[in-house]
């Protein structure tokens, strides 16, 4: 179970972003967060992938309460929980090339021998052809920058996901194709998900139920 409860956070206390957010995420469901940009979606996803501190309130995760965040989190649940941003071109190292952005978790995580096996199967799973591998961000479209990001947030094979708008930047096929992906993981291994938008009819088709942020956060 992932539960958050009664999460204030932001970036600034005097004028926090997030305020008393309840969430509730149960293992193998697909969770949609509908709300319009700027509201604190994105901070709310980054409090429940484990990387921004809440001001005020408590984050569990699997029956243990969170009390480290981003490096400070512990490593097992900190790895526990993959997130695929809306913009991947923050989010990507460029001095990277694709092949070796995928592995940086397996790497920073002490287990370089699943490498080159892990990365061959889901580079290929997202669609990335062995040329890509070898370029850098800058090098790349969005969306095949976003399906490298996508296979980086799948390579420690986490039981939850959460994607913050991650179609928002993708033309219709690539958006479906990674839609289709993060399906196929869910179905292999029974994650939970947590998909973050403003599109009520992407989250209504692709999630088991939908929660209005008006309604998960207090007035």
């Amino acid at each position: 179970m992932l539960e958050l409860k009664d999460i204030t956070a932001g970036y600034d206390r005097r004028t926090p972003v997030v305020r008393g957010a309840h969430l509730t995420l149960r293992p193998g469901e697909s969770l949609g967060l509908l709300g319009p940009s700027g509201c604190g979606k994105s901070t709310l996803a980054r409090v429940a992938a484990l990387l921004h501190r809440p001001d005020r309130g408590t984050v569990a995760l699997d029956g243990h309460t969170v009390t480290g965040f981003a490096h400070r989190a512990q490593r097992s649940l900190r790895t526990s929980v993959g997130l695929v941003f809306q913009q991947p071109r923050p989010a990507a190292d460029p001095r990277l090339r694709l092949r070796d952005l995928v592995a940086e978790p397996l790497r920073a995580t002490g287990r370089r021998t699943e490498v080159e096996a892990r990365v061959a199967e889901l580079t290929e799973r997202v669609g990335l052809g062995g040329d890509l591998l070898t370029r850098r961000p800058h090098e790349v479209s969005d969306g095949q920058l976003q399906r490298a990001c996508l296979a980086r947030a799948l390579v420690l094979r986490p039981r939850w996901l959460v994607c913050d708008e991650m179609t928002a930047m993708l033309d219709a096929s690539t958006a479906a194709a990674l839609v289709t992906v993060v399906e196929e993981y869910r179905a292999e291994t029974g994650a939970g998900l947590l998909a973050v938008g403003h599109d009520p009819v992407l989250l209504g088709r692709w999630c088991d139920r939908t929660a209005h942020w008006n309604e998960i956060v207090k007035d």
